[in-house]
């Protein structure tokens, strides 16, 4: 999933080397002006002045909650959790990172390059584990994909296109679901968050109708995008249709493994829960900490303050180790694995260039 928006960092402006059919040189294009330049850097502090607002009121948040709950409550909260709920979970997790390798397979689809699903597992797994846990994803997950890939042909410009359309992937996901559950559940979400059913439903309908405006936007012809002088093609309808599945299929699992962790007994269901997750993990994105660290947990604690605060506590601190942590030792491990492989066979080749 998830938190999976930080795609989007890795952003657009590395496409400005792209070498592939979907980003192209375009002769007519000029640079920008100094003007325009001025303006941007004028205003750049702006979402970094908002992100750490949102990080800073959202520690104070936990803080301030977490106040009331003993360390002796939140260690029985953390070691309450089930053998069938934490296989449950871990079963989810599994599941919502095999979405995630589909996001970059869908992104080599899209700009025509054939890589064998192994290497596109292990390069999407892993950079998505990595950078989760430690943040900074331009340098963690652009890093790890570019040492996978560019060892399969793959120049840094075709891995930043690919890193974009991946995140296509999830906001067209995090769009239907986020649109889907704020229509069903109006009523509940309106108790929970504090909020009218009528405003839940039109940023519901808001966030579908964008996702239907975009899809038929690159239904009518081939769309594109600029940077600095180069153009980056979007996906066409059949594999933004796909994007969309795949990037549902993701969120959905990503929250059932916190959903299942809840303390026994709850009774919200998963259909407003998923709205609520959307939410947090919306947020998390939007202060840039490591995975939403502290936003995310403030936001669920909010919209879930009927329920015992320690037990949800532990079962997010459980949702951390388990979709977080287990995956960041898994992937290190892979990643060495993989090393010493590459190693190998370059010394089996006498120091050629390796598989």
């Amino acid at each position: 999933m998830n938190f999976v928006g930080q795609h989007k960092k890795l952003g657009l402006a590395e496409a400005v080397e792209a070498e592939t059919p979907a980003a192209t040189p375009l002769g007519d294009s000029t640079p920008p002006s100094e003007n325009k330049l001025s303006l941007k850097g004028r205003y750049a502090w702006i979402g970094t002045i908002a992100s750490l607002l949102i990080f800073a009121a959202s520690l104070f948040v936990v803080w301030k909650l977490a106040q009331t709950v003993t360390w002796a409550e939140l260690h029985t909260a953390f070691t309450a959790a089930t053998f069938e709920q934490l296989s449950s979970a871990f079963l989810f997790v599994g599941l919502s990172y095999l979405f995630l390798t589909c996001y970059d397979a869908l992104a080599l689809r899209q700009l025509k390059i054939k890589v064998p699903y192994r290497i596109t597992a292990l390069a999407s797994f892993t950079s998505y584990a990595v950078s989760f846990t430690l943040g900074f994803p331009l340098l963690t997950a652009g890093t790890i994909r570019y040492w996978i890939y560019s060892s399969k042909g793959l120049s840094a410009a075709k891995i930043a296109a690919l890193t974009v359309i991946a995140g296509f992937t999830f906001w067209l996901g995090m769009g239907v679901v986020l649109g889907l559950s704020l229509i069903v559940e109006a009523g509940q979400l309106a108790a929970l968050t504090f909020t009218s059913i009528r405003l839940n439903q039109g940023i519901g309908f808001a966030a579908l109708l964008a996702v239907v405006v975009y899809l038929a936007w690159v239904s009518l012809k081939r769309r594109s995008v600029r940077v600095k002088g180069w153009r980056l093609e979007l996906p066409g309808a059949s594999v933004s249709l796909s994007q969309m599945v795949v990037g549902i299929g993701d969120v959905c699992a990503a929250a059932a493994t916190l959903y299942l962790l809840l303390p026994a007994g709850t009774t919200i269901g998963f259909t407003t829960f998923v709205a609520i997750y959307v939410l947090a993990a919306m947020l998390g994105i939007a202060s840039n900490a490591p995975g939403g660290l502290g936003v995310f947990e403030a936001t669920i604690l909010l919209a879930l303050s009927s329920l015992p605060r320690d037990q949800v506590l532990g079962s997010l601190l459980l949702f951390r180790v388990c979709y977080y942590l287990v995956p960041f030792v898994i992937a290190l491990a892979m990643l060495g694995v993989y090393e010493v492989a590459k190693r190998v066979r370059r010394t089996r080749n006498g120091g050629g260039a390796s598989a």
